[in-house]
């Protein structure tokens, strides 16, 4: 279901690129950029309408919290290993196809490797149709191993690694496969970064699930732009856009990928010792059901968890 919820919000990326451009090619920004604001209006209302916190609109809320409540319970959320877990997971995953999509991708494919705008722009749409792709298989693998879930995400961040690699060690512009292999490879760290929140969700309690959440969506963007400064910074340092001064800045998403890489290592550790410790993670982990961790006298338990 997260892959899925992500999955719309790339749909609404496609469906929302092509009435926008004809708009600001036809009627110019100030038309373009109000009609985005009257349908955030739209969407503003009908969420107000139609979603509802429950199921029949019977809304359950726990009692008010101060500001030294939610600040320690924000402490409490980062200290789990899990939550730690998720944000490098994050981390690593999102950050090359956000700062690639957001910010550096079009002059990059244009300067450095000589495309024309056009060939620039399938390009990222080839990104997002990747995205919500793989999406669907990462979601299916998840849900049906969770005990390999970072590996998958280890693999997906040693395939960013490797493709960025193969076009930043030519000494001139990549072959256009290579070019389409590379926005394909980055796009999967995107429904990849959803893992984070399935970590969160595991190692969290319902309660603090939101905190959670907020905590393992700081990772991948608070990358994201310190990569973009710091490409900026290298890009104006080498002289302005060039294919050198890409190729060298691009180099910086390395030391986010180590970073991430051996948070991913250090927590997936302690994480797993805390299995168990809260109630949902016994559920979600198939607790019972691993051998392995099956803890002493729930046998029966165990049997009648694998029978059902």
């Amino acid at each position: 279901m997260t892959q899925l919820t992500g999955i719309c919000g790339q749909l609404g990326q496609v469906l929302s690129a092509v009435p926008f451009l004809g708009l600001l090619i036809g009627s110019g920004w100030t038309t373009a950029f109000l009609s985005v604001v009257a349908v955030g209006v739209l969407s503003l209302v009908l969420t107000l309408l139609l979603v509802k916190d429950t199921p029949g609109g019977t809304t359950v809320r726990g009692p008010a919290t101060g500001l030294r409540e939610t600040l320690g319970s924000v402490k409490t959320v980062w200290l789990r290993p899990g939550t730690r877990l998720g944000f490098f997971t994050h981390m690593g995953t999102q950050f090359s196809v956000t700062v690639f999509a957001l910010m550096w991708g079009v002059p990059y494919l244009t300067v450095a490797q000589h495309l024309s705008r056009p060939a620039a722009g399938t390009l990222l749409t080839i990104s997002v149709a990747a995205a919500i792709a793989s999406g669907v298989i990462i979601g299916i693998v998840t849900g049906r191993h969770p005990h390999r879930r970072s590996w998958l995400v280890l693999g997906i961040i040693t395939g960013n690694a490797l493709v960025w690699t193969a076009v930043l060690a030519l000494p001139a512009p990549a072959p256009h496969c290579l070019l389409v292999t590379l926005i394909i490879v980055i796009s999967v760290g995107g429904p990849g970064s959803m893992v984070g929140f399935d970590f969160a969700r595991t190692f969290n309690t319902k309660a603090t699930l939101g905190t959670a959440q907020g905590a393992v969506n700081m990772g991948g963007f608070l990358a994201s732009l310190l990569v973009m400064q710091v490409m900026g910074v290298i890009i104006g340092a080498v002289g302005g856009y060039s294919f050198t001064s890409f190729r060298l800045a691009w180099g910086v998403q390395y030391v986010v990928w180590a970073v991430a890489v051996v948070g991913i290592l250090v927590t997936r550790r302690k994480a797993r010792a805390t299995i168990g410790d809260i109630d949902e993670s016994r559920y979600l982990l198939g607790f019972l059901a691993d051998p392995e961790l099956e803890p002493a006298g729930a046998g029966e338990t165990a049997l009648r968890h694998r029978r059902g």
